[in-house]
């Protein structure tokens, strides 16, 4: 058993991120300034993507996607139950009513053919949400989003390089919603971005991040001299830091050696674990990218010795860091009281929800550590 604790998600930093944040300091530039609208530049290059308009996390997108594109007091979005809280909330606090959809049982992604069964005269958007990187099934989607003039937010917080038929995630649907946390593909800490082809949402999205204050009220205390502002909405606080996207324009550049690293885990995995009583996952379809993010097996119940919170504690006990992701949202205290869903409303959610662990998947793993995880899983389950 390995010695010291193997921190699941930990993120590969490497020295021009460091520099560059040294660099920020020493600037005296922390807050949003010209390292933001670098990232902004350089993501939106990577996606494609008319605009990129870089926030304080993913949550923030959500929220303010939901804005921009019209969600109000009782409208009613669709969102996957199997997703996590801020997929859900995003809606909530832009006054809209979440309506969970199940998902598919093997791909975990929305299910088109369920979202269909959902949608009433209330309905005004739909959040698709790649899940653990693997692309929605983006034809079926946005087919029924122009049959019924729905606003599509994809939830891309897991599928930065994930493309589906030769098109990057993300620039499907009206706005993209991307995630930089800790965890994920590439980092700021903490950090998100909006991506849309809409000026017209990208300068609203601008405004709303920063008090609601007029367009590139950033630049106020640049060397360009003191510029007036002016309010022009209740704006939240949701910009992105400089000291944040230092970390990110070196994450950035990254991005295809660090997606080859975690195909190569991914491999090892399926191949080490395929003999277990596990479900993996599934295989990559064809004419898209997955994004490798979380790498989730499903615990065989029926075969297996243990059960899934057992296999977390087990894995724990070996120092190797584990996830759930996720315990579906209608089986959440919240959402049952306030909205009333129950056990049973989404068979396919509860039964990944009671099966599924995800283990490290990440580039800063050795290939040392990747064979402590697997010596892990194989001793708790064989």
């Amino acid at each position: 058993m390995r010695k010291d604790f193997l921190v699941f998600g930990n993120p590969l930093i490497e020295q021009p991120e460091i520099d560059e944040v040294v660099d920020c300091l020493k600037s005296g530039w922390l807050g949003t300034g010209p390292k933001v609208k670098k990232f902004e530049e350089d993501f939106g290059a990577y996606k494609g993507t008319g605009f990129a308009v870089a926030l304080n996390s993913c949550t923030a997108a959500l929220h303010l996607a939901m804005k921009v594109v019209g969600i109000k007091r009782g409208d009613e979005v669709l969102v996957p139950t199997m997703t996590f809280a801020a997929t859900a909330n995003a809606v909530i606090h832009a006054g809209g009513i979440p309506i969970f959809v199940d998902c598919d049982q093997n791909t975990m992604n929305i299910d088109p053919r369920e979202i269909v069964k959902k949608i009433t005269s209330k309905t005004k958007a739909i959040i698709p949400v790649h899940f653990a990187g693997r692309p929605c099934d983006m034809d079926a989607i946005m087919a029924i989003a122009r049959k019924y003039d729905l606003k599509v937010i994809e939830d891309c917080a897991h599928a930065i390089e994930a493309e589906y038929k030769g098109k990057k995630v993300g620039t499907f649907g009206d706005i993209g919603c991307f995630s930089f946390y800790v965890t994920k593909n590439i980092v700021t800490g903490e950090g998100g971005m909006a991506i849309t082809n809409n000026e017209e949402y990208a300068d609203k999205i601008k405004i709303l991040a920063l008090h609601g204050m007029s367009k590139d009220a950033w630049k106020r205390f640049s060397d360009e001299g003191y510029k007036h502002y002016q309010v022009v909405e209740a704006g939240f606080k949701y910009n992105m830091m400089d000291l944040q996207a230092a970390i990110g324009i070196h994450q950035l550049k990254r991005i295809g050696g660090y997606w080859k690293r975690r195909e190569e885990i991914w491999n090892r995995y399926n191949d080490a674990f395929k003999n277990l009583p596990v479900f993996l996952p599934a295989p990559v379809e064809l004419n898209t990218r997955h994004a490798y993010h979380l790498y989730t097996l499903l615990i065989d119940l029926d075969h297996a010795k243990i059960t899934r919170d057992k296999f977390l504690d087990e894995m724990t006990k070996k120092n190797i860091g584990v996830g759930v992701h996720y315990i579906a949202l209608h089986l959440h205290p919240f959402y049952r009281k306030e909205f009333g869903y129950k056990k049973g409303d989404f068979p396919n959610a509860e039964w990944i929800s009671e099966r599924i662990v995800s283990i490290p998947l990440s580039p800063k793993l050795s290939d040392k550590d990747v064979d402590d995880v697997i010596e892990a899983v194989k001793t708790i389950l064989i």
